[in-house]
């Protein structure tokens, strides 16, 4: 029997519960099995088979969860769960971040003893659980009182109105980045935050929360154009671009259009700069953007082997020099390698 099992003689006599436990365990055992199958058939099935590896995470999370689930019912069931080898106990003691607040929770037993003293505390055990606190909405009400003078006509004093991104706008500048931060880097699109706001009974369009958007990329331009700045008064940059699918209007599907990563890192060799990274949206893979965002540069540009960035070396001034990849040279040897005897390869 395997260790965990419980001996014969807690099992119930009674052949139909024993039936009853065997139908159970091999129901489950039966979607168990697929779930793996499904799991094996994704990694590392044939490539007609395989999931897309963006998708991978995904299909894994799914997997996961459905394993989770049916372990949470053999757990609770009566005519399994006595025979279920136990799990050992979760501790998740220091893996918390420091920085969270602690809301300590002391649960105290019965203090007086059955011999007619009171006990004394000789030990704790803790244990520490995360918890959220949803977002909470609320209303900032900013006034501003009017004042008089009784004694003269001097007029009427009142404290300025502070500025705005949204000018008499409902937004305050957190709402704005809220927003934001959910759409550029948790990719919830505008509609959804819509969905989500409309639960707590706050009615906002999608056109609305567009129009925010738009407003605070205006705001923000003063910030990535400092930061491009920064960036090419560096000696060394790298370079790449990611395609990105792009709504086209009218066409009722996306086109392609691609950022263009330029990004600074000197930590390895303990450079003064600080790492920073700016994107700039492009609607191709054409060398000639790349040429219109490095203006101004001139130094080390690490690439990787796409012959688009050859173009910058026909500047007249003749100012970069590109440091190619060693992992990109070193794919096409091996496809060499691997399709021919070449001794140099």
């Amino acid at each position: 029997m395997a260790p965990g099992m419980s001996v014969p003689d807690e099992l119930p006599n009674d052949i139909a519960e024993l039936k009853a436990i065997i139908r159970a365990q091999q129901d489950q055992n039966a979607r168990l099995e697929a779930l793996v199958a499904s799991f094996k058939k994704a990694l590392f099935g044939s490539k007609s088979e395989q999931i897309d590896p963006a998708q991978y995470e995904l299909e894994l999370e799914d997997i996961e969860t459905a394993i989770a689930q049916v372990e949470a019912e053999i757990d609770t069931d009566e005519r399994t769960a006595p025979v279920r080898p136990p799990k050992p106990r979760k501790t998740n003691r220091g893996s918390l971040p420091k920085h969270l607040e602690r809301v300590e929770v002391v649960i105290e037993p019965e203090l007086s003893c059955g011999c007619g003293s009171e006990r004394h505390v000789i030990g704790a055990d803790v244990s520490e659980r995360l918890d959220i606190i949803p977002a909470q909405f609320r209303v900032i009400v900013t006034r501003r009182p009017k004042y008089a003078c009784r004694s003269c006509e001097s007029g009427i004093a009142q404290a300025p109105a502070p500025a705005h991104i949204i000018a008499g706008g409902m937004p305050t500048e957190a709402t704005l980045a809220h927003v934001l931060v959910s759409k550029y880097a948790d990719h919830l699109p505008l509609h959804r935050q819509a969905q989500i706001y409309s639960r707590q009974g706050i009615d906002l369009d999608r056109s609305t929360l567009a129009a925010w958007v738009g407003k605070s990329a205006f705001e923000l331009t003063p910030v990535y154009e400092a930061l491009m700045v920064n960036l090419k008064r560096s000696t060394k940059l790298f370079m790449d671009e990611t395609p990105a699918p792009v709504l086209a209007p009218g066409r009722k599907r996306t086109k392609t259009g691609y950022f263009w990563a330029l990004a600074r890192d000197d930590r390895p060799w303990g450079g003064d700069d600080p790492p920073g990274v700016a994107f700039t949206y492009a609607p191709g893979r054409s060398g000639q953007h790349a040429d219109n965002i490095l203006k101004c540069f001139s130094g080390t540009l690490q690439v990787d082997g796409y012959a688009g960035y050859n173009r910058l070396l026909k500047r007249p001034a003749q100012d970069i020099t590109l440091a190619y990849c060693w992992a990109h040279a070193r794919r096409k040897l091996h496809d060499v390698a691997q399709s021919s005897q070449a001794p140099i390869a």
